[in-house]
C-alpha cells in the first residue's frame, strides 16, 4: 500500500466503534463477540432469505448441531437480531426471521465479504510465503 493511500484510511483506534464507552467497553468488541462466533453469521445469512423453520435452518447451516443452533438462535433473539415465531399448531411450528436490526447487518457484512473476495488470494499467498520461511 502506498503512503498516500494509507493516509486516507480511517484510523480505527480513533473511531467511535473502537473507543471505550462510559462502561469502559468497546462497542466493536461487544458486537463482534456476538456475531463473530462460528455460527451466528451463517444463521444471519440464511435467515436473510426469509422466515425459516428450525429444521430447515439446520439443514441450511452445514455442520451445525441441533443444540448449537438452539443456543445460537436464543442468543440472536436475546440481542434483538432474530424473531422467534411459534404457530399454535399440534405440534407447535417454530419459525425464525431476522428483525429490522438483524437485517441492518447486511451492509456491513457485505463490506467485509467484498474485502474477502478482493483479498483472500493475497492472504493465501502471504500465508504460503510465511509458512515457507518457517521451514
Amino acid at each position: 500500500m502506498q503512503e498516500n493511500e494509507q493516509s486516507t484510511l480511517p484510523l480505527l483506534a480513533e473511531m467511535a466503534g473502537f473507543t471505550p464507552d462510559e462502561d469502559g467497553t468497546c462497542p466493536i468488541r461487544e458486537v463482534l463477540d456476538r456475531v463473530g462466533d462460528t455460527w451466528s453469521l451463517l444463521v444471519i445469512l440464511n435467515l436473510q432469505q426469509g422466515t425459516t423453520r428450525f429444521n430447515a435452518l439446520r439443514r441450511l447451516v452445514e455442520g451445525i448441531s441441533q443444540r448449537m443452533l438452539t443456543v445460537t438462535l436464543r442468543s440472536l433473539e436475546r440481542d434483538g437480531l432474530v424473531l422467534r415465531i411459534v404457530r399454535p399448531t399440534s405440534p407447535p411450528e417454530v419459525e425464525y426471521s431476522l428483525t429490522a436490526l438483524g437485517m441492518s447487518l447486511a451492509k456491513p457484512i457485505d463490506g467485509l465479504g467484498q474485502w474477502a473476495v478482493e483479498n483472500r488470494r493475497l492472504m493465501r499467498n502471504e500465508q504460503a510465503r510465511f509458512d515457507a520461511a518457517q521451514d
